[in-house]
């Protein structure tokens, strides 16, 4: 499958990364030819240099020839360009586009088929409904659904003092009162499937799942105390602070939004006229606490810095701060942040390319694709559910008779509004959805690819 990335920013790097190791025939283009340069080096792609919403450039690229379209430069306004240009070429084409101004959301929703959009990504706007959610069900560094929300893969750290310290997996259920599943540990900045002799230590994050109702046994039997948030200070005024603020309000709670820049907090003030909003610098300790961020119930921390945003995430953690969120750009120092309490830690970028390159599987099978896909484990895993249709193999028998890949774990099983932590007796039948979590560099297409001589 032929795939044009217009603009080799962040985003389009990381997904060229990506796409490419997955074998994909990629070209990207872009304005920058240092940046191309650098892709080439890194990557298996091809290049062209120019305008991105070029007729001539895209012709040069390929388009006609193209299957798909991503349009991932810093304008709004040239995506939506690229994309009608490029179906203009190729009717045949799917086009994707990141559209980030608020303006611009509900009109580019109305007038998809004007401007020939297969699908949009807002990767603001996901981050915000991300840390809206972790907000709303405290108690977990992150937590991922599947079956419509019966079903969920969580992740805790083991604490010092914790009850899980020391505990090995066969004991596990017996101290949480439950029935969960540690599909994924993270040690030492390594993701590992444990076994039945495994055994948590100090340190670790584990991605537990579980039907949704089992979890709030966890956390009970687990001393986590979740406690309503009522009061958030916001530290930074991007546009993710816009979207988050915009939905707490309505959900009646209290948000205090704190930026440097006089204009942008007038700019916020007279789009949030419910919200508090605070011109200050973040970086200096006096100002946090003058805005009493030892009385808050949550701290997000959504500056352009990630370095200052885990500074700030972690004074809000020593001054006891019960919920913690920290925006990142970048997650490639995994090693070094899993080590810090930086609370839940969210990635706009991770979440914008699991979004395509879930429309990319889509589109090189048109059958048979995960229907949600939710990357764990600082990227080193995977989690996905899968519908089992009529083209679905081993229907009937019992997952210890199964032959599955290495790397490779049934993490859950959903018949119709039952959903079940699945043993060697298990069974999936046509009509069920399944849950599959992977480790490493697997790649999972379709459902039927989890097994082995498949």
């Amino acid at each position: 499958m032929k795939i044009l990335i217009a603009g080799a920013g962040k985003v389009g790097e990381n997904l060229a990364r990506q796409l490419a190791a997955e074998g994909y025939d990629l070209t990207l283009i872009d304005s920058n030819q240092r940046v191309l340069s650098n892709s080439v080096e890194r990557y298996d792609v091809m290049t062209s240099h120019g305008n991105c919403a070029s007729r001539e450039v895209l012709l040069q690229s390929g388009i006609e020839e193209a299957d798909l379209l991503i349009a991932l430069t810093n304008a709004d306004e040239v995506n939506l360009l690229s994309c009608m240009t490029a179906y203009g070429l190729n009717k045949n084409l799917h086009t994707i586009a990141r559209i980030r101004n608020p303006e611009y959301t509900d009109q580019v929703m109305a007038m998809r088929d004007v401007f020939a959009l297969s699908l949009t990504v807002n990767p603001e706007l996901q981050t915000a409904s991300e840390i809206e959610r972790l907000l709303r069900y405290p108690g977990f560094l992150k937590r991922d659904t599947f079956a419509k929300g019966r079903m969920e893969i969580v992740e805790l750290r083991v604490d010092p003092g914790s009850k899980l310290c020391n505990v090995p997996l066969p004991s596990l259920n017996g101290i949480v009162g439950c029935h969960v599943l540690v599909c994924t540990v993270l040690r030492d900045g390594k993701a590992s499937t444990p076994r039945g002799d495994f055994v948590l230590r100090e340190g670790d994050r584990i991605f537990v799942t579980a039907p949704s109702a089992n979890l709030e046994i966890l956390l009970k039997n687990l001393g986590i105390i979740t406690k309503k948030v009522s009061r958030v200070l916001l530290v930074g005024g991007s546009r993710i602070s816009y979207y988050l603020a915009k939905n707490l309000l309505k959900s009646g709670i209290a948000v205090t939004i704190l930026d440097r820049d006089a204009a942008r907090c007038e700019e916020l003030a007279d789009l949030l006229p419910k919200a508090t909003v605070i011109q200050g610098d973040a970086s200096s300790q006096a100002v946090l606490d003058s805005e009493g961020i030892a009385s808050c119930d949550a701290v997000v921390t959504l500056t352009g810095l990630d370095e200052l945003n885990m500074v700030i995430s972690l004074y809000a953690g020593s001054v006891g701060v019960g919920q913690i969120i920290t925006k990142l750009g970048r997650t490639e120092s995994a090693n070094v942040m899993g080590s810090l309490n930086l609370g839940s830690v969210v990635c706009p970028r991770e979440l914008c390319c699991n979004t395509i390159v879930r429309y990319v599987r889509a589109m090189r099978n048109q059958t048979g694709a995960a229907l949600t896909m939710h990357s764990i484990a600082d990227g080193q895993g995977e989690a996905m559910e899968f519908l089992v249709d009529s083209e679905t193999k081993h229907c009937g028998q019992p997952l210890k008779e199964l032959k599955i890949r290495s790397g490779v774990l049934i993490a859950g099983i959903t018949h119709g509004a039952k959903t079940e932590i699945p043993n060697g007796e298990s069974r999936f039948q046509k009509g069920d959805s399944l849950v599959v979590v992977t480790s490493g560099d697997i790649v999972i297409y379709q459902l039927n690819d989890i097994f082995q001589n498949n």
